[in-house]
């Protein structure tokens, strides 16, 4: 089988030959049908975010079970899965508090803890789940199992950017009905950032970027207004279509320290900016102290849109299924696994939403 593989930063990904053992005890070996291209994967290449090479990466992913190691029984053979990127253990006390998505267990198995299932070269291979493979091998908790009828080129994207933009706003911020929002980012997550928007009733969804072919694609999303930063200050833009009064809520979705500044100097008294965007590893933001007791307003972090995972996957392909959120629009361009260093250089140029590759 073949996968992509990360030997080092800042360098392109080398696609080669590569074996897999078979999976141990709790863990699926799962047939890759595709992968998101996400921007995390670019900012891992990148060094921005710290998980070293070499290593196989690719968080974005859905598929079917091939084999299932002793002791799994939440999935069998044949099943469609999606692959979420942390491992929850279902048992410290962050899952038990319902958070999943913070479990120290899976926070540890992320960067790269325990034994290796891929070899390359005769040489053992870390990875993140891996869906840069044609298989992977991942933990039982990692399979979220999904109804056959979803189109798992699409089902894909809800493994990391669907889950984290509309999570951010459901989960994170529970936006409520008739709130003025402010998306500061439409690339893929931001755009589903203003698809959550739209599925908690908000009244205003204004979207921000620097692109016109962004803002265009928002508005299809569902964006009521847009704003386009690259010439003037957002906030005044803002607060010009709120009437002067601001946001309720704003969501960074680009991940820089700026931009972090910038929504929350768009709120309105009370609002909540919540960051969702993965700023480089050490960087800081500076913000005005007042308004935070005297205004009451709030920054807050969101991380994979606070899931709870075979709750929240599920429920999100069946509002697909639904037609009440758009996949297939957020699919730009499909590209073959030989075409991952042009998928991400598609990414990072900003020609595409987002860019699955199909196995």
């Amino acid at each position: 089988m073949r996968a992509a593989v990360l030997y080092a930063w800042n360098e392109p990904f080398a696609v080669e030959q590569v074996e897999l053992k078979p999976p141990q005890q709790g863990e699926v070996r799962v047939k890759l049908a595709a992968s998101g291209v996400c921007h995390s994967d670019l900012s891992i290449q990148r060094g921005i975010l710290p998980m070293p090479p070499p290593r196989i990466i690719g968080h974005e992913g859905a598929g079917v079970v091939e084999e299932i190691g002793s002791g799994v029984t939440s999935v069998a053979p044949g099943d469609h899965v999606i692959l979420c990127w942390m491992y929850p253990c279902g048992r410290c006390v962050e899952c038990g508090r319902g958070r999943p998505a913070h479990c120290d267990i899976a926070l540890a198995a992320m960067m790269g803890g325990g034994s290796t299932r891929f070899t390359v070269r005769g040489q053992d291979m870390p990875h993140w789940v891996g869906s840069f493979a044609e298989q992977t091998i991942v933990p039982e908790t990692a399979c979220v199992k999904i109804r056959k009828d979803a189109p798992l080129d699409k089902a894909c994207l809800v493994g990391c950017g669907v889950m984290t933009g509309v999570g951010a706003v459901l989960n994170t911020a529970k936006v409520e009905p008739g709130a003025k929002v402010a998306v500061f980012g439409a690339g893929g997550v931001g755009l589903n950032v203003i698809q959550g928007a739209v599925l908690s009733g908000a009244g205003t969804i204004i979207a921000v970027d620097l692109l016109d072919s962004k803002l265009t694609l928002a508005k299809e999303f569902g964006a009521t207004h847009t704003v386009n930063a690259s010439g003037s200050d957002p906030e005044d833009q803002i607060r010009t279509l709120t009437g002067g009064r601001g946001v309720d809520y704003a969501f960074e979705v680009i991940g820089s320290p700026k931009v972090i500044a910038q929504a929350f100097a768009s709120l309105a008294r009370g609002g909540t900016a919540v960051v969702v965007g993965a700023p480089p590893f050490g960087s800081e933001v500076t913000l005005p102290a007042f308004p935070f007791s005297m205004e009451e307003k709030s920054l807050i972090g969101s991380f994979y849109g606070s899931p709870r995972f075979h709750y929240d996957m599920p429920r999100i392909i069946d509002l697909y299924m639904a037609g009440r959120l758009k996949l297939d629009q957020l699919v730009t361009k499909t590209f073959r696994l030989a075409d991952i260093n042009r998928a991400l250089e598609a990414l990072e140029q900003g020609t595409v939403a987002r860019g699955v590759i199909a196995y």
